[in-house]
C-alpha cells in the first residue's frame, strides 16, 4: 500500500466489516467525514 502524504487524497483500500463484507473507502467518496476503527483484536 502507498505510503499516505499530508493533504492528499487517501488510497483506496478495502477492509473487512464485523460481518465478514468488504468495504472499501471508495464506497464513501462524496461524504464529508469518514470515521475508520482499527482494532488489534481481543484476545
Amino acid at each position: 500500500m502507498p505510503r499516505v502524504e499530508i493533504n492528499k487524497a487517501a488510497p483506496d483500500f478495502t477492509l473487512d466489516d464485523f460481518n465478514g463484507n468488504p468495504v472499501s473507502l471508495k464506497d464513501f467518496k462524496g461524504d464529508k467525514h469518514v470515521v475508520l476503527v482499527l482494532n488489534r483484536g481481543l484476545a
